[in-house]
């Protein structure tokens, strides 16, 4: 994200105000005897894989029906909101993460496939959905691990439903999320918003004959904030969604 006192036609953030994490898969078999990471969706911003490392694939279903694309290294792969996807981890597989909207997607911006049970309430998915902060790894490991195979049974139904299944995950994923969408909307106006800004008014600027926003360049360089984080789909590298 951009800080509100950065200057006009200035943003400080990553290019168009995407976020970056380093993803190591998980490896944990379900019960389906795929290794891999927790099955979900995104409601609002497109993701992209740029695979670093291994060897896996990514499932994908949509309306338009399921789908598998292999991930090796140099593969770029990206898809947008509405895609359920899940990771498949066949040999070590790492990925460099991109997400639209200052990491939106890290914030909130998804909803696991539970049974629809799970999803009546945002209480009720926070408690089948959390990670105890500041627990012994092992017990966060536990309880990623239950979540990933919880939805694995969501998924599964969600796969054999047929689009009116998917119809209504869609409808009870929406309803979730929907107390944190004025939150949602201070991060775009931070980020991907101001950065668009940015740009706008460098090309006014360029349109006039005014070059002086070139003096006002910066450099910058981040290291992870935390590393091994329990994501949905491995362990996460993570770095600042407010640079």
């Amino acid at each position: 994200m951009v800080t509100d006192g950065a200057p006009a036609g200035r943003f400080d953030g990553l290019p168009g105000g995407v976020a970056v994490s380093r993803l190591c898969v998980y490896d944990w078999p379900a019960a389906d005897g795929v290794r891999g990471g927790t099955p979900h969706l995104h409601l609002t911003c497109s993701e992209a894989y740029v695979v670093t490392g291994g060897r896996g694939a990514v499932q994908t279903l949509t309306a338009s029906g399921f789908r598998v694309t292999p991930l090796t290294p140099g593969t770029v792969a990206w898809f947008t909101p509405g895609t359920i996807h899940r990771l498949v981890n066949e040999d070590e597989l790492r990925i460099t993460v991109l997400m639209q909207n200052s990491g939106l997607p890290e914030a909130g911006d998804a909803v696991l496939t539970l049974p629809p049970e799970y999803l009546a309430d945002p209480e009720t998915y926070a408690a089948a959905t959390g990670i105890p902060a500041g627990a012994p790894q092992a017990e966060r490991e536990r309880a990623a691990r239950a979540r990933r195979d919880l939805a694995m049974e969501g998924y599964r139904a969600l796969r054999e439903g047929g689009p009116q299944a998917l119809a209504a995950f869609h409808r009870a994923a929406g309803a979730l999320v929907r107390p944190r969408l004025a939150e949602w909307r201070e991060r775009l106006r931070r980020g991907a918003q101001a950065a668009a800004e940015a740009t706008r008014e460098q090309l006014d600027r360029l349109e006039r004959g005014d070059v002086s926003h070139l003096a006002e360049a910066v450099v910058r360089a981040e290291q992870p904030v935390e590393e091994g984080r329990f994501g949905m789909c491995g362990r996460l590298d993570v770095y600042r969604a407010d640079f």
